[in-house]
Order: structure tokens, then C-alpha cells, then sequence
């Protein structure tokens, strides 16, 4: 059977919905979606307010309830019944991260158990078959198929098969 290792944040989490919720409520200011294409959200504050965003994913309880990406959860099931699937985020930077993102992957994807999260400081070690992933840095030292998943950081982007949604990624291995 093969293996597929499948990042959380923006991939299988929409941080960046709880990152602009969060920036809202702090700071009464929200973001056009069409100026985020082809940025990093810290690059639309002021410098003064980068590292909030480095804040927020360390905060006990950032993680817990972010809002799942659309269909992520149905077409992991279905991967589940053909792959070793294993969710892995580089979260040790942010150790209050932990406990939350354990707890929101089983929550939100009930056919997971424990064995399949891995929490980890890079992703180097990984060597699955497969990688999903939306940050081509984590492609670096991975020698397996490469799938860059579609968010507005890494739109033009270019060099790596692309899946814009799961409904894509169910096409794609299926």
C-alpha cells in the first residue's frame, strides 16, 4: 500500500480564515481575498504587526477550531481505504500548537487514529510516497511524488503537479 503524507495548515486547516478572524477582532481590519493572491498575509500589515501572526499559532487554543477545508475530510476517508495516510505539520515551533492540532485532526477526521499525526520540527525525515502540501520548501528533501495544494502564498508558483481543491486530489489518486 502506498503512503501519502498531508500537511494541516492550508491544506487540510484554513488557518488563514482564523488568522483574518482573529487579525478582525484585534484590530478592526479585514482583507480583500484578491490582494492576498500571490502573498504571505504578513506582508499586507504594518511591520509592527508581522510576528501577531507567529502569536496567534502559539496562543493555547488558536488551532483548536479552525474551520476545515472544503471536502478534505470526505476524500481522506476515501484516500484512507487505499493509502497509508499520515497528517504531518511542522508545528514543535509552536509547542502550544500541539495538544490542538492532535485533537482537531481527530475530531474532524474521526477514521485517523493518533499513529497517523505526526508532529514534527521539519519535514525532512519524511518519505512517504506521496506529499500534499501547500509550502514547496517541504518538497526540498522529499524524493516522492510532489503535490503543491493551490493557496494564495503559492499562486504563481510553478515546477509541481497542482490540486486546487480535494475534489481535484480525489481525481488525481483515485
Amino acid at each position: 500500500m502506498q503512503s501519502i503524507a498531508i500537511d494541516m495548515d492550508e491544506t487540510i486547516a484554513d488557518t488563514l480564515a482564523k488568522f483574518i478572524s482573529w487579525y478582525r477582532r484585534d484590530f478592526g481590519v479585514d482583507f480583500d481575498h484578491d490582494a492576498l493572491r500571490g502573498k504571505e498575509i504578513s506582508s499586507l500589515v504594518p511591520p509592527e504587526r508581522r510576528g501577531i501572526f507567529l502569536k496567534y499559532l502559539d496562543t493555547p487554543g488558536f488551532c483548536r477550531d479552525i474551520p476545515v477545508i472544503p471536502d478534505a475530510p470526505e476524500v481522506l476517508e476515501k484516500l484512507n481505504s487505499r493509502y497509508e495516510i499520515y497528517i504531518c505539520s511542522s508545528a514543535m515551533e509552536f509547542p502550544n500548537s500541539l495538544k490542538d492540532k492532535l485533537d482537531w485532526t481527530l475530531e474532524y477526521f474521526p477514521f485517523l487514529t493518533w499513529r497517523q499525526v505526526c508532529l514534527c520540527g521539519n519535514k525532512h525525515l519524511i518519505q512517504t510516497d506521496i506529499m500534499i502540501d501547500d509550502r514547496s520548501r517541504n518538497f526540498q528533501y522529499f524524493k516522492g511524488r510532489k503535490i503543491l495544494f493551490t493557496q494564495n502564498h503559492n499562486f504563481s508558483e510553478t515546477g509541481f503537479e497542482r490540486a486546487n481543491s480535494w475534489k481535484e486530489v480525489e481525481k488525481m489518486l483515485l
